[in-house]
């Protein structure tokens, strides 16, 4: 991918070799408060039900924390991730504006081990999500690390660009209002059909991601060969499928959040190939 000597984004909060970036323990009830996370690649839930098991005087708290300096090659992954976040700025700006919309830009938390958030405290185990209360994306860069060798993804930039585009994808729904909207119809709905929803949100979060990929390319050309692969692979990665076949052993299919790699990959794709955000209705396309 091309992305060097760029624009980078103002709204970058790089938090890594902070002091408060160590590991994560339990506090108060012992219910480890991450579970409030919703959005990342590999929860789903809805944080309403999951704050209901916390008693309010759990916390998280950090120990073994250190403040050290950022390697060039951390420095690097910093800038980079600037860049992908500049560019997604630049497409939804312009996507919000032609359907006469203001698009509120999203801050990015780049963290070590563990971080606070208005949605409660996380770990690095979470992977990347998107806190809509506070409208900020956290990630912890060993998660790259982690999609490679143990879910067999390819390494690549682009693999790391589709994955903060889906978690932009969730900031997109956030102020349209389709995940409060999605979140009430789960009320009252069956497990399996609560899943659903949460599947239909998040196969829509990588069409965003492939809308984004589209018109970024068609905006600065940064497309090299191999890179759409890339993203295809990762998504491919993160199926619920392919996740509950690598840590289980078995598929359950009624419990899938995230949809399967098929799905992810087709609705990624889509997006890259339409650019049109109104072919976006994953909604409909798992209801019939």
């Amino acid at each position: 991918m091309k992305w060097e000597g760029r624009r980078q984004s103002s709204n970058l909060e790089d938090r890594r070799g902070l002091s408060g970036g160590g590991k994560a323990v339990l506090g108060g009830s012992g219910i480890l408060i991450i579970g409030v996370i919703i959005f990342s690649l590999f929860t789903g839930k809805d944080p309403s039900q999951l704050l209901s098991l916390i008693s309010d005087n759990s916390q998280i708290t950090t120990v073994d924390s250190t403040s050290q300096e950022l390697t060039p090659e951390e420095v690097k992954t910093g800038e980079f991730v600037s860049t992908i976040l500049a560019d997604t700025e630049e497409v939804w700006d312009r996507i919000f504006k032609e359907n006469g919309l203001t698009y509120k830009q999203p801050k990015l938390v780049l963290f070590t081990n563990a971080v606070q958030t208005a949605c409660g405290g996380a770990s690095s185990a979470v992977g990347p999500f998107y806190c809509p209360a506070d409208q900020k994306v956290y990630m912890d860069m060993s998660f790259f690390k982690e999609l490679k060798d143990k879910y067999g993804a390819k390494g690549g930039d682009f693999a790391v660009a589709y994955v903060i585009a889906h978690e932009i994808g969730h900031h997109v729904q956030n102020l349209l209002g389709t995940s409060e909207k999605m979140q009430r119809a789960q009320m009252g709905k069956s497990e399996k059909e609560a899943n659903k929803l949460s599947v239909a949100l998040e196969l829509q979060a990588d069409f965003y991601a492939g809308v984004w990929a589209h018109y970024d390319d068609k905006i600065n050309h940064v497309l090299e060969d191999g890179d759409i692969e890339d993203a295809l692979s990762a998504a491919n990665a993160v199926g619920d499928d392919e996740i509950q076949k690598k840590t289980q052993g078995q598929i359950i299919p009624d419990s899938f959040t995230h949809g399967t790699s098929k799905q992810r990959m087709y609705w990624f794709k889509k997006g890259f190939t339409t650019g049109d955000i109104s072919q976006g209705d994953t909604f409909a396309y798992l209801s019939n």
